[in-house]
């Protein structure tokens, strides 16, 4: 599908949806849930779908990647979410506004950067679809960096903080831990005129129930996955043991390279999912979320540790190139909070092929309350 019919599906399609606002509302703004835009555009133009791992974009295009936002048009300067800091307000509770802001825009500045090492990014963009009264506007602007030296205009009231750092105005509300963003409707690349349909069921009624009704079986292809926690849980507190897992280049004995690591496999998972992974030194391909493959196994008593054939490949990946610590710096608990990712999930491709991608924090402990 060539760009510009790309373009042209993606209209089409944000109207059809945006006609059937009256299943869901009855304003003459037009309806769009967030996750059908996100799908539709990915659909639309081939984009990598990144919705799922909790990052700071929710696709990519090569090296681009991309926040969708949907939102109404209002006066064209709309305050919008963009980041929630909910597992982090410890951090900064009970700081002046000046200590909040900079801890939060450090962390928001921390998340970008670990989205673009994850995935090979390049830049990243917001692709924002504005709905207003009949009609949907479709505009990008850059997904900057907070300039934490340029903050100023540092403004708190009884329960939000606004400030700007001379590019962006921003907004932090202290009790929901979120940062907000004002976005300007300028330089539209596309219109979109809507028409709501007046009774959608009946064209739902006239397109579905009155067809002939097929029934049959269809066998549906499933890729198993399994969440294994970057951490370990002791004495009911999360952390990253300084001497294995994801610090195992620390580990006493024998000398070890700076970029030695495994991924813990907790017993529960051979338990719950026996067969997932190949048996113990066997070889498969490990598929990275920035595209690039890794000959990798399970290794060491119990299985108990996903490693790769030249077992610092990973560590080069995850430690250097995604959590962009040095060497010889010790991995913490604390330092994948400020990512807002402790987990990943592998899912199995075909027999040899295996895929990693990131998961926001607490996925592990709701995938195994989930499995019991």
């Amino acid at each position: 599908m060539s760009e510009s019919n790309s373009l042209k599906y993606y209209k089409h399609m944000l109207n059809i949806i945006g006609s059937l606002t009256g299943l869901f509302s009855e304003s003459n703004v037009p309806y769009l849930n967030y996750r059908v835009t996100e799908n539709l555009f990915c659909k639309a133009f081939s984009a990598k779908n990144l919705s799922r791992s909790d990052v700071s974009a929710d696709a990519s295009i090569k090296d681009v990647g991309i926040g969708i936002k949907t939102f109404i048009n209002g006066n064209g300067k709309t305050l919008q979410k963009i980041a929630e800091f909910n597992k982090d307000n410890i951090s900064f509770r009970g700081l002046p506004p000046q200590g909040v802001i900079k801890k939060v825009a450090h962390l928001r500045n921390q998340r970008i950067a670990a989205t673009k090492r994850i995935y090979g990014l390049k830049s990243m963009i917001y692709h924002c679809i504005v709905r207003d009264a009949t009609r949907i506007q479709v505009y990008e602007c850059d997904m900057d960096l907070i300039y934490i030296k340029n903050i100023k205009s540092i403004k708190a009231g009884k329960n939000t903080i606004n400030f700007n750092d001379s590019k962006n105005e921003y907004s932090f509300n202290i009790s929901k831990s979120t940062l907000y963003k004002r976005f300007h409707t300028t330089k539209v690349i596309t219109y979109v005129s809507v028409k709501i349909i007046n009774d959608p069921f009946e064209v739902l009624e006239e397109k579905f129930m009155k067809v002939k009704e097929v029934y049959y079986k269809k066998k549906v292809k499933e890729n198993p996955f399994v969440i294994l926690p970057l951490y370990s849980i002791t004495k009911d507190k999360k952390a990253v043991y300084p001497k294995s897992g994801l610090n195992q280049w620390n580990a006493s004995g024998r000398k070890r390279d700076h970029n030695e690591i495994y991924i813990p496999i907790p017993k529960g998972i051979h338990k719950r999912y026996p067969g997932f992974f190949l048996p113990r030194d066997k070889q498969f391909n490990l598929i990275l979320p920035d595209g690039n493959i890794l000959q990798s196994k399970v290794c060491q008593d119990g299985s108990k540790a996903l490693m790769t054939k030249h077992n610092a490949d990973l560590g080069k990946w995850l430690l250097r190139n995604v959590l962009n610590l040095k060497e010889n710096e010790l991995l913490t608990y604390e330092k994948l909070q400020e990512i807002g990712l402790d987990s990943v999930i592998i899912e199995r491709i075909d027999a040899k092929t295996y895929s990693i991608d990131f998961r926001p924090s607490g996925t592990y402990e709701k995938f195994i309350e989930d499995s019991q």
